[in-house]
């Protein structure tokens, strides 16, 4: 959705991406992006399942590979496994698209903890791989971003690695964040959700929840000293600040994440309930009428895992313009060049 939207006009000519494959090894992902993507992408095929089994080399060629490798082993909530994990080593998926098909440009998505696993080798052994792929290499720009920055009413990092075809003789330079800070009370409220908007249902919840976060106030979380005794976790080891944590709604959100157990859902600032999953899908920038296949998990796990709209469009906005040639205000990388 974010490279959808990412589009300009000059003299007359419309610059723009059109989708050509996609792959993913969830159905229900599979039939939202059929939906959503493919269905304003005639040409763009859908292939559901696992990576491993792909052949990569009778893959449709396209100009650029834009992929989001598996962060379950990066992620520094788990085992942070890195390349030794079931999950780590999917990114050479990707690598070998380019080494076979070359295209222009990838750009790669994962989380902040990429950086330390595997004490920093397995990011910069994947940072190797990707720059020196297929017939010519790729010159790649590493940033961390705060989609935050960028407009997004969410505080949601990531590290992305854009990488331009070295023949081509360009570099991508990151796009100067907006300002534009956004509330969740804003990314909720205004306009108003629909009566009749998709994914919109609410979660049920026990009369104990329903009681605690009543005593917890906008912002706090189940560790807030107005919670009474009778209503407090029995917890040892950490008091992880998300747990039951309630939107500031003056501030963007907290990370909005796809899985995990009681008091992850993210949780309404005034109501004591967890948030319905339009509301989540909009504090991940999704337009309301971006409509979601599957259960209400699979949707919670759908939207969790996804990047912001609005985040990703900036970024692909900004490599269209790269590739055309066009200037733009930009800022040097967190993580450098290679």
């Amino acid at each position: 959705m974010g490279a959808h939207l990412a589009t300009f006009t000059e003299a007359g000519t419309r610059y723009g991406y059109e989708h050509r494959w996609a792959s993913d090894y969830d159905p229900d992902t599979c039939e939202t992006y059929k939906r959503n993507i493919a269905a304003v992408s005639p040409n763009c095929e859908v292939f559901c399942g696992d990576v491993r089994n792909l052949d990569i080399a009778s893959l449709p060629y396209a100009d650029g590979l834009v992929y989001g490798f598996p962060c379950n082993d990066f992620s520094i909530v788990g085992k942070s496994a890195g390349l030794n994990g079931k999950f780590g080593p999917l990114y050479k998926y990707g690598v070998e698209y380019l080494e076979v098909h070359n295209p222009k440009f990838v750009v790669a998505e994962n989380v902040s903890g990429l950086t330390s696993a595997n004490a920093g080798d397995a990011f910069g052994q994947i940072i190797k791989e990707l720059s020196v792929a297929g017939k010519f290499g790729y010159r790649l720009t590493i940033h961390h971003y705060k989609f935050e920055d960028y407009g997004v009413p969410q505080a949601r990092h990531r590290i992305i690695i854009v990488g331009i075809r070295k023949d081509l003789g360009l570099q991508f330079e990151v796009p100067s964040p907006s300002g534009e800070r956004v509330s969740s009370r804003s990314a909720i409220e205004n306009p108003p959700i629909p009566a009749d908007a998709a994914n919109n249902e609410l979660t049920k919840q026990s009369q104990q929840v329903v009681e605690r976060l009543k005593h917890i106030g906008p912002g706090a979380n189940a560790w807030a000293d107005s919670v009474p005794e009778h209503l407090r976790l029995k917890v040892s080891g950490a008091k992880l600040s998300q747990i039951y944590k309630r939107l500031d709604p003056d501030k963007p959100s907290y990370t909005v994440t796809g899985s995990g157990g009681g008091g992850t859902h993210v949780y309404h600032w005034e109501e004591p309930r967890a948030l319905t999953n339009r509301e989540r899908a909009r504090l991940q920038t999704f337009e309301d009428s971006f409509v979601f296949h599957g259960s209400k998990e699979s949707v919670r796990k759908q939207i969790g895992m996804a990047v912001p709209p609005k985040g990703a469009s900036q970024i692909l906005l900004a490599l269209l313009k790269t590739l055309s040639g066009k200037r733009y205000d930009s800022i040097a990388p967190s993580e450098g060049y290679v």
